[in-house]
C-alpha cells in the first residue's frame, strides 16, 4: 500500500506540480510591449473567395508591434487562433489589465524582437468576437449591402486560405513582398502552413505553434460536436437571429467544449478534482449543485459568448474542418511545397492536435530536404500551452529568426 501510494504521488508530482511549477515561474510578469497599441482597420471593395464567391466592402483589423525598415523585409506575420484576434502583443491603453497573447515573446529584447522586426498580426475574416469594439471583422454578422440586413447563413462559405488572401492583399497594399517568418498558434498555424505551401517565395521561415498540417477525421469530428449546440438552440432560427434572441445559450455550451478540448485532464483533475462548486452544497443533493469544473466551465462559456457571434463559430469551424495544408492539392503535395525552414512548437499533451499528428506533418515538409526543428512544450494545459507557455521555446524561437 505505502508503495503504491508513493508512485501515485510521484507521478503526480512529475505530471503535475513540477510543470505547473515551471508554467508559474515562465508566467512571471514581464514588462509589456510599448508603445500603446493602435487598431487599424483595411478594407477591400471587393473579395472573391476560394469557392467562387464575391463579398463586398470587406473589413479587417490589423495591429502592428515595431518598425518596418527602409526594405520592408524585416517583417513577422502572426496569424491567430479560433477564438483568438489579431492582439498578439502589447495594451491599447495603460490601464488595460491584460496584454496581448503572446506578449511574452514580442517586444524589445524578447525572442521577437521589435527593436529588429516589424511583426503585424490581423484579424481574421468571420472573426469569433463580433461583440469585442477593438475587432473588426466581415462575416454573417455583417451588412448584406445587396439587402441592407445581415448576411446570415447566405454569407459565403471561406476556407483558411481566403483568411491569407485578405493577409496578402493587406501586406501587398503596404508594399511587403517577403515575410521574415510567419507564426501562428492553432488555427494560426494553419494559416502559417498555407502561406509557406501556397507563397513559398515569399516566406523565409515558418514556425507553426500547436497545429498540425491537416483536420484529420478527429478533428474534424470534433468540431462538428463543438458546433452542435448552437444549432440545437431554437433561437438559432437556421441562423436567422438578427432581429430578436441571439443562441446565447448553445454559443456558450459550444464555447464550454472548446475551453474543457483545449486543456488536459492534468488541468481539470489536478485544480478542481471533486471539489464542489459551493461549500455545503453537495452535487449529490440536487442537479443544481455543481462541482466546481462544472461551475467554471460554465462560467467560461458564458463570458465569452456574450462577445461573441454563433454564426461566425459555425463558418470559423467549417473553415477549420476543410482545411489541408495547399487545398486543392493532395495532402502530400501541399506540405512538399514548403521550402522554408520550419521550427514546428508542440505539446505532446494537445488533445486538438495531437503529438502523433504533428510529428507525421514534420516528417513530411522534411522528406525532401526541407529543414525542420521540432521543440515540445511541457506543461498541464494541453493545447493551451501553445498560448500561455510560449515563452519556453523563446531561445529556439529567437535562435530561429536570427539564423
Amino acid at each position: 500500500m505505502h508503495q503504491q501510494r508513493d508512485g501515485i504521488f510521484s507521478f503526480c508530482f512529475k505530471r503535475i506540480v513540477l510543470p505547473f511549477m515551471a508554467m508559474t515561474l515562465m508566467m512571471t510578469p514581464v514588462t509589456a510591449y510599448e508603445p500603446l497599441v493602435q487598431k487599424q482597420g483595411f478594407e477591400l471593395d471587393n473579395f472573391t473567395t476560394q469557392g467562387g464567391e464575391t463579398i463586398s466592402d470587406v473589413k479587417v483589423g490589423w495591429e502592428t508591434y515595431g518598425t518596418l525598415n527602409a526594405q520592408k523585409d524585416n517583417a513577422i506575420l502572426i496569424t491567430h487562433y479560433f477564438s483568438g484576434n489579431s492582439h498578439a502583443a502589447g495594451k491599447y491603453a495603460a490601464d488595460d489589465q491584460r496584454a496581448g497573447y503572446w506578449d511574452s515573446i514580442i517586444g524589445a529584447g524578447k525572442p521577437i524582437d521589435t527593436s529588429k522586426y516589424f511583426v503585424i498580426s490581423v484579424d481574421t475574416l468571420v472573426n469569433l468576437g463580433t461583440g469585442n469594439p477593438k475587432v473588426v471583422t466581415t462575416g454573417p454578422a455583417s451588412i448584406n449591402p445587396d439587402t441592407g440586413k445581415p448576411y446570415g447563413m447566405n454569407f459565403p462559405i471561406v476556407t483558411i486560405r481566403d483568411f491569407v488572401e485578405v493577409q496578402k492583399a493587406l501586406l501587398d497594399s503596404l508594399g511587403i513582398s517577403k515575410l521574415h517568418a510567419v507564426m501562428g498558434a492553432s488555427m494560426g498555424s494553419l494559416q502559417a502552413y498555407e502561406w509557406a505551401a501556397v507563397y513559398p517565395e515569399r516566406v523565409e521561415r515558418l514556425i507553426p505553434v500547436i497545429g498540425s498540417g491537416w483536420a484529420d477525421g478527429d478533428l474534424i469530428a470534433w468540431l462538428n460536436i463543438w458546433a452542435a449546440p448552437i444549432k440545437l438552440d431554437p433561437n438559432w432560427n437556421g441562423g436567422d437571429y438578427y432581429d430578436g434572441d441571439a443562441p446565447v445559450k448553445g454559443l456558450a455550451e459550444s464555447l464550454k467544449i472548446v475551453t474543457l478540448h483545449a486543456q488536459h485532464w492534468e488541468w481539470s483533475n489536478g485544480k478542481f478534482g471533486r471539489s464542489w462548486a459551493k461549500e455545503g452544497a453537495d452535487p449529490a443533493s440536487a442537479f443544481d449543485n455543481l462541482f466546481k469544473i462544472e461551475a467554471v466551465l460554465d462560467g467560461a462559456g458564458l463570458a465569452r459568448a456574450k462577445a461573441s457571434d454563433a454564426n461566425h463559430f459555425l463558418y470559423l469551424a467549417k473553415a477549420n474542418q476543410l482545411f489541408y495544408t495547399g487545398h486543392g492539392k493532395s495532402l502530400y503535395e501541399g506540405l512538399l511545397a514548403i521550402e522554408a525552414p520550419v521550427l514546428l512548437i508542440h505539446s505532446d499533451e494537445d488533445l486538438v492536435f495531437p503529438g502523433d499528428a504533428v510529428r507525421d506533418t514534420a516528417s513530411i515538409i522534411k522528406s525532401d530536404g526541407t529543414p525542420v526543428e521540432i521543440v515540445e512544450l511541457q506543461g498541464t494545459r494541453g493545447h493551451l500551452d501553445g498560448v500561455l507557455s510560449i515563452a519556453q521555446a523563446g531561445a529556439k524561437i529567437r535562435a530561429f529568426l536570427e539564423k
